[in-house]
């Protein structure tokens, strides 16, 4: 797979589960604005627990990701991926670290 394609396919899904998650769940959270309560309805049942539960340790995965290659090859502004991988979610965090990564890598001849 060329590298364009393969950076537009990531950055586009990480776009699209941005706009699903803004257009699902923001209007609910305005309306009743409990950031606790809205986190623990990911916990409501075993198979949404299940779900949240592999949501919070890819994000974990992603944070070690990030701060390893961070220190070993230089990757920048993944704090902002992670940021991302929280609100609006991991989709988005580690869509658009794929993203950055590549590109920083590929500009220095690293890829």
């Amino acid at each position: 797979m060329p590298e364009g394609l393969f950076r537009g396919l990531v950055l586009g899904v990480a776009v699209v589960f941005a706009l699903i998650f803004l257009t699902v769940v923001v209007p609910p959270l305005l309306d009743a604005p409990d950031l606790v309560t809205a986190a623990m309805a990911g916990f409501v049942n075993p198979y949404a627990a299940g779900y949240a539960t592999d949501a919070i340790l890819c994000w974990v995965i992603l944070a070690i990701w990030v701060i390893f290659e961070a220190r070993t090859r230089g990757v920048r502004h993944g704090w902002v991926c992670l940021l991302l991988g929280i609100v609006p979610g991991v989709a988005t965090g580690f869509g658009l670290y794929l993203f950055l990564r590549t590109r920083q890598l590929s500009a220095e001849g690293r890829a």
